[in-house]
């Protein structure tokens, strides 16, 4: 477990900036352009890197083995979520969509009950989700703000996370006989290809700001190509359940960020549900009280 948190709080920081990257962004790029070109920079970047690792052919060869996972993690993974994620964005604040994104560990415990049969939950674990969704709660508050508009692109962040879950589960068996980075890569190609063309129907009319090119720039480098090389390599290590907690730990980078670039206040609310959150993480991913542990190694 000595590698799980550094890996995990990588991808929550990284993730966790992309809700301010999406949100800056989508004001001068609507949803469609901005992750088909996401999509597809990451996709050439993982490319890149895969044939500087193991040659042209070899790459080729892995990613035509593949292609069938290919293509079902460049839906479930990448662009459905997606574009749900920023569409939902252009109705709710950055850290609302944060919050509603660390529902993924609900929906990997319901589906693992029904795919993953052997793997052991336990009475912990479920304690663990069920704190840290009630941190989420907590830290989300009880003054919904937006209207019906707001409503719909919190939904919509929601079901971006059963797809996530959906993938998360999926990538995990098929990790068995396939390479991440090779189902990273291809992966990422797909979602490219599939949103390409809803992304050139809907190209923007004014040239983008500065801003929103550097933090699409952010997002494709560090929170795709980046991400989801850390991502798969994780789902290998933990599995599907530890990497979902990753989410409930992204609402409280979220709101560090708010604050820090935004002038966002930190209420006493939002302290204590990232206590929670934190809380929930820890017993979610498998770790017992260090108690616990020691009567076990006294008995």
């Amino acid at each position: 477990m000595h590698r799980y948190w550094p890996l995990i709080l990588f991808l929550a920081a990284v993730w966790g900036a992309s809700y301010l990257f999406i949100k800056v962004a989508v004001e001068d790029v609507p949803p469609a352009p901005m992750m088909a070109a996401r999509s597809l920079v990451a996709g050439a970047i993982l490319v890149a890197s895969l044939v500087l690792a193991s040659g042209a052919r070899r790459t080729v060869r892995e990613l035509r083995a593949t292609w069938r996972a290919s293509v079902v993690l460049g839906l479930l993974n990448a662009a459905v979520p997606f574009w749900l994620v920023a569409w939902g964005e252009q109705h709710v604040d950055s850290s609302v969509a944060a919050i509603a994104q660390s529902t993924v560990p609900i929906f990997v415990l319901l589906l693992g009950l029904r795919f993953l049969p052997h793997e052991r939950i336990g009475a912990l674990r479920v304690t663990g989700v069920a704190l840290g969704f009630l941190g989420v709660a907590v830290l989300a508050g009880l003054d919904p703000r937006g209207g019906w508009w707001a409503v719909a692109g919190t939904l919509a962040v929601v079901l971006s996370s059963l797809s996530y879950a959906s993938a998360g589960i999926y990538a995990q068996l098929r990790l068995r006989t396939a390479s991440g980075p090779v189902l990273a890569t291809g992966s990422m190609v797909v979602a490219g290809l599939v949103l390409l063309p809803f992304g050139l129907l809907q190209l923007p009319r004014e040239t983008p700001s500065g801003e929103a090119l550097a933090s699409l720039a952010a997002l494709t480098i560090l929170g795709t190509a980046l991400g989801q090389l850390v991502l798969f390599r994780v789902l290998r290590l933990y599995g599907s359940h530890r990497l979902s907690l990753v989410t409930y730990l992204m609402p409280g980078f979220a709101l560090c960020y708010g604050a820090a670039l935004l002038g966002e206040p930190i209420t006493g609310a939002a302290a204590g549900g990232l206590v929670l959150i934190l809380v929930g993480v820890a017993l979610g991913s498998g770790a017992r009280p260090a108690l616990l542990r020691a009567k076990e190694r006294t008995a």
